[in-house]
């Protein structure tokens, strides 16, 4: 059964314990009405963006990321409350010179935005507002849910963003805080948590379809990965 805690940004903050919602929705299940919710993810490069996400859809820690070009595109269907929905889950690049082409793209049709710092670098949380000020610059509506994820928690002997300075930050912009490591095994249910917030509080809302993308959207991510270098993200 779901445990929830309502927090101050009116979230429900979400920890199955029966780990119900792994079984993801079968196939035959899945029908015409499954709503399809986009989540974008976004922050500097090397916060840790492809590893959380992979955690979240493949269940483990994913070792030596190639860095993301353009953006990479992952999902997973969950059953909530007797309802199959489905996240479709981007993963944008970080670096400027790989996201430009494609930024008005993953911002279009957005349901939730995931904004990541690194817990262990200043620099990438002194970045965020300029995150949230690209999701305003984009058009994404005030009313789309967001949280805030401080990552690689599993690094504290090389903390440099406490945990009140990142409150602080959240408070202003009223959003929820989550603090984890994509790498420890330990915080694999703390890291659903995340997402399952996010699809609890999406669910709640009118009903929401997203078509799937293009083939043509596919390849043009494909090419723009064919460009880049490799790099650790973890």
């Amino acid at each position: 059964m779901a445990i929830e805690f309502i927090t101050e940004n009116g979230f429900d903050t979400v920890f199955n314990r029966d780990k119900s919602f792994e079984s993801s929705c079968n196939h035959e299940h899945e029908t015409s009405q499954t709503r399809i919710f986009k989540i974008i993810v976004i922050g500097d490069s090397n916060v840790g963006k492809t590893c959380l996400t992979y955690m979240f859809c493949g269940g483990r820690f994913l070792e030596n990321p190639e860095a993301t070009i353009g953006v990479d595109f992952r999902e997973r269907s969950l059953e909530l409350d007797g309802e199959c929905i489905k996240l479709q889950i981007w993963d944008t690049a970080g670096q400027e010179r790989f996201r430009k082409s494609m930024v008005e793209h993953y911002y279009r049709s957005v349901h939730a935005v995931i904004f990541v710092y690194d817990v262990t670098s200043m620099a990438s949380f002194q970045s965020l507002p300029d995150w949230i000020e690209e999701c305003s610059r984009h058009s994404v509506c005030p009313m789309v849910p967001r949280i805030l994820v401080g990552n690689k928690c599993d690094l504290r002997s090389h903390l440099e963003v406490p945990t009140a300075l990142a409150q602080r930050l959240a408070d202003s912009y009223n959003l929820p805080l989550f603090e984890t490591s994509a790498k420890d095994p330990g915080e694999k249910e703390h890291v659903d948590a995340i997402f399952l917030t996010l699809a609890y509080r999406l669910k709640s809302h009118k009903p929401l379809r997203l078509k799937q993308p293009s083939m043509s959207s596919l390849r043009q991510l494909g090419e723009q990965k064919d460009q880049g270098a490799t790099m650790c993200l973890c």
